[in-house]
């Protein structure tokens, strides 16, 4: 069967698609300006110690020239690839805005794709002030700048918020159904109302509870084998409990298999 992914899934070559999330383009404009003031900084305490050296008749104006020439290539491109090649995609922008750069199929970047991205760096951040990249990452789905485009990367979203208490715990006497539940794939429409009704069944009228969870019950009834001699309600809550934690399994595989693959 064939799908179409969407701007969100990574296919490895297991072809196996990660839902992954690029971060945004706001955060990534943010680490980049933290990027860019560190960088400034660096290249002007290397202005004082040269200024220190003329003073102290060590060097000279030819000499000065050079070494400006050659920092600045040094902090422009040598220092972005060696900082990103060295820790995986990360530097300090992004380490504060929470995101790294990834290959286009998940994987750590290397060499070549860090020196790409700090070369055409030059010009879409240094050159342009970002006003490139920025026009650039408007129009791609992952907010990419051309460094990204033509070293195949992008930036992943490394921190995630904290998910709220779940209220879809497995009611109490339904753990040996549970151990042997089958529960096809349940229609999305369902699955809401589902979750729904779990999450607002406290804040329900007694009356209109027990309504709606017949009627939910009723409709899971062709999605769920077997079917065990409870409450409606339990039955939904059970239902729920089940599909929580296997796609929470599923999503556990899966961060184990993007963390292999960027190792």
């Amino acid at each position: 069967m064939r799908r179409q992914l969407d701007h969100d899934e990574v296919l490895t070559g297991e072809a196996v698609a990660l839902d992954v999330q690029p971060i945004g383009l706001l955060l990534r404009a943010a680490g980049a300006a933290i990027d860019l003031v560190a960088t400034i900084l660096l290249y002007v305490a290397f202005v004082m110690f040269l200024a220190a050296l003329w003073d102290a008749g060590l060097i000279d104006e030819a000499g000065i020239q050079i070494a400006l020439i050659v920092m600045l290539v040094v902090v422009t491109v040598a220092v972005p690839t060696a900082v990103e090649t060295l820790t995986r995609g990360r530097s300090l922008g992004k380490l504060a805005v929470g995101g790294r750069i990834v290959r286009s199929d998940g994987g750590a970047i290397g060499f070549r794709h860090a020196f790409i991205r700090a070369l055409l760096g030059v010009l879409e951040v240094f050159m342009t002030l970002g006003s490139l990249a920025l026009i650039v990452g408007i129009f791609t789905p992952r907010a990419q700048r051309l460094g990204d485009l033509v070293a195949g990367t992008y930036a992943e979203r490394t921190r995630t918020p904290a998910l709220p208490a779940s209220e879809r715990a497995l009611p109490a006497g339904m753990e040996a159904w549970a151990a042997i539940a089958d529960v096809a794939r349940i229609p999305d429409r369902l699955g809401r109302r589902l979750t729904q009704f779990v999450s607002g069944a406290a804040s329900m009228v007694p009356g209109s509870r027990a309504r709606i969870a017949a009627e939910l019950a009723q409709e899971l009834l062709p999605f769920v084998s077997p079917i065990p001699p409870v409450d409606p309600e339990i039955l939904v809550r059970a239902v729920v409990a089940v599909r929580r934690d296997r796609e929470l399994r599923a999503l556990t595989l899966q961060d184990q298999r993007v963390a292999a693959l960027t190792r």
